[in-house]
């Protein structure tokens, strides 16, 4: 690879090429895992460290960590191992499982939900994979993760949201819920969605006001028509609780909006129209 096409590459493809070129040099055989694995799955990496290619023996000791490579030995069963090109990594399922006890709770869901949904893994799958780590360290905090895992999650962003949603007293929303009006015409399809409060909630770091969506649209139309599009659902009677990346890191901030929204909706009737949840396929 020519360095100038190295230099142009994000953070994540450089670790890609560190995983390739390192798996191809391991003196003993073993399954590429942990981040190494999610990278070669094609999942997100937010949040986790790249430094190390990730790699698991089945062996009951002998892991070691150096400067670019970390091996790890645990139990591997046939079914937590698959071929990916000519690289053998572990399953997405069991991969999740590890990640999930060595990493903070919002990047294993965040990862866990890109997992479920791109290849349609469910709670059980997760908590299969998880079963040989009963007893080792992190095995409450995977297990804590994998239960708030949601393929409807389409974002880092929104999982990152149902994390610190998840810490607030506030009911368990719905996920990409499509809004009718009262004669049945579509509205919308919402983030998270309170129904027995009245409450829609709305990252905005899904919609970049650039006009990433639609690069034909100006930042403007696209301001202009998400605007058209809260009025409509606050003319239904919905009260719409926004925030931005930003907020995730202060919590007080989305715990303090929703107190206020709640306030304002304590006493209103039920928003108008209809509600139509997308199943939980996790």
């Amino acid at each position: 690879m020519l360095p100038e096409a190295y230099e142009a590459m994000d953070r994540e493809a450089r670790y890609k090429v560190l995983v390739r070129a390192t798996a191809g040099h391991l003196s003993v055989p073993a399954a590429i895992s942990h981040q190494s694995s999610a990278a070669v799955h094609g999942l997100p990496l937010w949040g986790l460290p790249l430094d190390r290619v990730h790699v698991t023996r089945h062996r009951s000791s002998g892991g070691h960590r150096g400067k670019h490579l970390h091996v790890h030995c645990a139990p591997v069963r046939d079914e937590d191992v698959t071929q990916v090109g000519s690289l053998l990594v572990l399953s997405p399922a069991r991969t999740i499982a590890d990640i999930a006890r060595t990493v903070g709770l919002q990047e294993a869901v965040a990862i866990g939900d890109a997992a479920g949904r791109q290849f349609g893994l469910g709670h059980e799958s997760f908590c299969q994979a998880l079963t040989y780590a009963a007893g080792r360290p992190g095995y409450r905090a995977a297990l804590r993760a994998i239960g708030l895992l949601d393929g409807r999650s389409e974002s880092i962003g929104e999982s990152r949201s149902r994390v610190v949603l998840s810490d607030l007293d506030l009911p368990v929303p719905e996920l990409q819920t499509t809004i009718l009006d009262d004669a049945g015409r579509f509205v919308a399809r919402v983030d998270f969605c309170f129904e027995d409060l009245g409450i829609i909630g709305e990252f905005d770091g899904k919609v970049k006001y650039g006009g990433e969506l639609n690069p034909e649209e100006s930042p403007a139309r696209t301001l202009y028509r998400e605007k058209l599009r809260e009025d409509h659902l606050r003319d239904l009677g919905w009260e719409v609780v926004r925030w931005t990346w930003p907020d995730l890191d202060t919590p007080t901030i989305l715990d303090t909006r929703f107190r206020r929204a709640i306030a304002r909706t304590a006493h209103r009737p039920r928003p108008v129209g209809s509600t139509i949840h997308m199943p939980r396929t996790n």
